[in-house]
């Protein structure tokens, strides 16, 4: 979870009031968000052009736009009175709006980096079954005993196979008492899902 801007974070933001246009702000904005930013040696180099200002100061501000745009989405606020909370009081009043108008702007996009971003279970992609009959064993009362195949297709997580979306085959074999407990167990799930959606 990001934490909260500190005070002196906050204080730093005011080197954007340098910026000559607001596209500058934006474009900043957007560039500091990503996971990338800290450290970033282009994106220094080009806010100490951008903002004439050291490399020390350009460091600090990447870090404080980074935090704070962070912050607003792990922390889900939505509106613009939520994000206008956050600012400490005497912060120049016109460049707190314009900070708020650009995360608002960008809200959902980053939402969606942040989740796609996220270490992720497997996913089942496909599912096939069939039930076939076992003819042959070392026992006579085991003659004929009904069993089911079950094949999952699954697709890893593209964060953990090098953004390659890596998919894989899975066969059980299940006998009826099984089939009955995954049943019962599944439709319990498809219940609670059902009393969560229905609030």
């Amino acid at each position: 979870m990001a934490a909260a801007p500190s005070e002196e974070q906050f204080a730093v933001l005011q080197i954007l009031l340098k910026a000559s246009k607001k596209d500058e702000v934006r474009h900043l904005c957007q560039e500091c968000f990503l996971s990338s930013a800290n450290g970033s040696e282009k994106l220094i180099e080009d806010t100490c052009t951008t903002l004439s200002v050291a490399s020390d100061e350009a460091k600090q501000l990447i870090c404080s736009l980074h935090r704070l745009s962070r912050y607003v989405v792990h922390r889900g606020l939505i509106s613009p009175e939520e994000i206008l909370s956050l600012f400490p009081e005497g912060f120049h009043q016109n460049l707190k709006n314009l900070l708020t108008k650009i995360i608002l702007e960008n809200l959902s996009a980053w939402r969606n980096e942040v989740q796609a971003s996220q270490i992720s279970l497997p996913r089942l992609i496909d599912m096939d079954w069939r039930v076939d009959i076992k003819t042959s064993s070392d026992s006579v009362s085991r003659m004929a005993v009904p069993t089911c195949l079950l094949q999952l297709k699954i697709q890893e997580d593209a964060a953990l196979c090098g953004n390659d979306l890596t998919t894989s085959s899975l066969t059980i074999e299940l006998n009826k008492q099984t089939v009955d407990t995954m049943l019962d167990g599944l439709g319990r799930i498809r219940d609670q899902l059902s009393a969560v959606a229905n609030k």
